[in-house]
């Protein structure tokens, strides 16, 4: 199943947060730095020891003192690689696979490419919701996942994208 919410991410009742970072673990944009600052200073701590990460990684980590179980950080760009469609995919891949290794049951990802600048959303919406689809389609966990956007025009590109692929994934199967 998914879903699409307008929410905070760090107020949900989730397993696992999506994260998105650079290769050294720094925020990339305000909810990601807002993630760190609710978590608390020790989740700031442990990430610090765990150095950089490639870009297209993910690492899974407790959530310090945020509602959900865990934050999954996914590695989206480096200070020497920009974030591309590609880099995206790659980290989300792998940040669902680490929230499969783990058996969480639900997971909230945010509108993962769609940031300031963003001339055509529409692609970037479409792959997040083409690999959260093909995810489902594997049987393995996270079974209920979250789209969390922050505004109405989020809201309706994802619930559309989100209703035609259900609808299109529905008459293939028939």
């Amino acid at each position: 199943m998914i879903r699409v919410v307008l929410s905070d991410l760090a107020t949900l009742r989730v397993d696992g947060l999506v994260r998105p970072v650079r290769s050294d673990l720094a925020p990339v944009d305000h909810a990601s730095r807002d993630l760190m600052i609710a978590a608390g200073p020790e989740l700031a701590e442990r990430l610090e020891r765990l150095g950089m990460l490639p870009v297209g990684g993910a690492v899974l980590t407790p959530s310090g003192r945020l509602t959900a179980d865990y934050l999954i950080h996914v590695v989206v760009m480096s200070e020497e690689e920009p974030q591309t469609s590609l880099s995206i995919q790659r980290a989300l891949l792998n940040g669902l696979r680490r929230a499969s290794d783990w058996g969480l049951e639900s997971l909230a990802v945010p509108a993962l490419g769609l940031g300031a600048g963003t001339i055509e959303p529409e692609a970037p919406a479409r792959s997040l919701v083409d690999i959260l689809f093909n995810h489902l389609d594997e049987g393995v966990p996270p079974l209920e996942l979250t789209i969390v956007v922050d505004s109405e025009f989020e809201s309706t590109l994802f619930g559309r994208l989100v209703e035609d692929a259900t609808r299109l994934r529905g008459s293939l199967q028939n």
